[in-house]
């Protein structure tokens, strides 16, 4: 990693960091990818608390900042680096090593090859490296997210077939969409090698046109998204920046399916709730199967803490699992920070012993926020907002669907929905209303917001009651 003749220190404190990262990791061919990734790191900085770090591409930036960035961040902090430190990763423009990907030229004098991996197989096409840790044996099934499970098991198993194509998984952050993404990627190339696989996020699509467009070369863009058996893209929300950039994938996609190809995307709300998407996409992303994961209760956070503990030494003890399970709710990414620190805490002393109270200070990062959202019941909810508008519980929950308590029911199932833990199962069964209700009216309160400036006063002073503000939203 080259850096600059100052930035010794910075540079001491990041390759500290890294190597603390590492040493948490359970199995030899984890650390071997993180380190693959960690060579394309070119440069490093620190400016005010935020670390810039450079990449040798921008597919490298996009995927050590979704993948590691937090974990990093906490392997700061135990190196001796400043708390509540940020990662920022770019590609660094002077850097000159690309990632492998298939050419035109190569697909169009050979159109044969085509689904049949070639001579340098399924690695050589990936726009991104799919995670080997992303399987479905890694993931863990509960009712949150059975479904999903169920239909990426199925894709995986039948790529291309009627009724799975395409696959649009959506839910909030960190409740693993991506690793079922990813474990349909590895089951196909493990099964089918002779498969070609591309995964990228809807971001880098977007880039890439944005690219090819001024660089006027929009039919090789065309051409090498074709060649792909089965096409996995992330975030599909992106599309929703650029107009002419959905035309292009509407093309890419119509083109794909018809061809009985896979496609699998993920976004962090369902199809219909993409706003700003051409509604021919949407149609589309309807038309195939759609599956919402939802955050997991206890016993589904305990069991993903087993499992992702199973490997690691020091073994972590049920007890400090069962905290982690207890205490953090928000997202599944943040109970493996957690449980990365306490892992790594347990190595560097090895005769420490946890109580409640020394988890909670080691962890405040972790747990204050989801400490408060656990306390934020739907029931306290309907209560405030009632009070608040000056009507009673039952209209809340009633089907009467005059304005007068229209609006205080959409402003608490959004309140329900974006500032507590309550799963949408969870919210529906508290108003007696159907799934399909609660997420149109929480995306009515969502548009309402944005242009009634009473309703958003109204908002805040209900969430102040309980110590929060519209900035503590925690994106479920």
């Amino acid at each position: 990693m080259s850096t600059e003749a100052n930035s010794g220190a910075t540079n001491d404190l990041w390759t500290r960091s890294l190597a603390i990262y590492v040493s948490t990791l359970p199995t030899e061919e984890e650390k071997q990818q993180a380190e693959r990734y960690f060579k394309m790191i070119t440069r490093v900085s620190a400016e005010e608390g935020v670390f810039h770090v450079l990449t040798s591409n921008a597919y490298a930036a996009e995927y050590l900042g979704s993948h590691f960035s937090d974990k990093i961040a906490s392997c700061i902090v135990l190196a001796g680096g400043p708390k509540d430190c940020k990662i920022a990763f770019a590609c660094d423009p002077s850097a000159q090593q690309k990632i492998i990907a298939p050419k035109y030229e190569e697909t169009a004098e050979n159109p044969a090859k085509r689904g049949q991996g070639g001579a340098s197989g399924p690695a050589m096409i990936s726009t991104l490296p799919l995670d080997p840790s992303y399987t479905f044996q890694e993931f863990v099934e509960g009712p949150s997210n059975s479904w999903a499970f169920a239909s990426a098991k199925g894709v995986a198993t039948h790529p291309g077939e009627k009724g799975l194509n395409p696959l649009f998984i959506h839910g909030g952050t960190g409740l693993g969409k991506t690793h079922l993404m990813q474990a349909i990627g590895n089951e196909i190339l493990r099964t089918n090698p002779k498969m070609s696989v591309c995964y990228l996020t809807a971001e880098t699509f977007l880039n890439e046109y944005v690219n090819a467009i001024s660089n006027n070369e929009g039919e090789k863009l065309r051409q090498r998204y074709r060649f792909f058996d089965v096409l996995l893209i992330d975030d599909i929300q992106f599309l929703q920046r650029g107009k002419q950039c959905q035309e292009e994938f509407f093309n890419t996609f119509n083109y794909l399916t018809t061809q009985h190809k896979q496609i699998v995307m993920t976004s962090d709300v369902s199809p219909k709730n993409l706003s700003a998407l051409d509604a021919r996409l949407i149609s589309r992303f309807m038309g195939g199967m759609v599956q919402e994961i939802e955050a997991p209760g206890y016993e589904t956070r305990l069991a993903i803490l087993k499992k992702k503990s199973e490997y690691k030494r020091p073994q972590v003890p049920e007890k400090v699992l069962e905290f982690l399970a207890e205490k953090i709710n928000s997202h599944v990414r943040a109970m493996e920070g957690a449980l990365a620190k306490v892992t790594v805490m347990m190595q560097m002393n090895p005769s420490i012993t946890f109580s409640k109270e020394s988890l909670s200070l080691l962890l405040k990062d972790f747990i204050e926020k989801d400490q408060n959202l656990r306390r934020l019941t739907v029931r306290e909810i309907q209560e405030s907002v009632a009070k608040k508008f000056n009507v009673t519980l039952a209209q809340i929950v009633s089907n009467d669907r005059s304005a007068t308590y229209v609006t205080p029911r959409q402003l608490a199932m959004y309140i329900a929905r974006k500032y507590s833990s309550n799963t949408l199962m969870e919210i529906s069964k508290e108003f007696n209303k159907k799934h399909a209700t609660v997420v149109y009216n929480v995306k009515t309160m969502e548009k309402r917001l944005d242009t009634e400036p009473a309703l958003r006063g109204a908002l805040e002073e209900v969430l102040s009651e309980f110590g929060y503000s519209t900035a503590d939203a925690p994106g479920c």
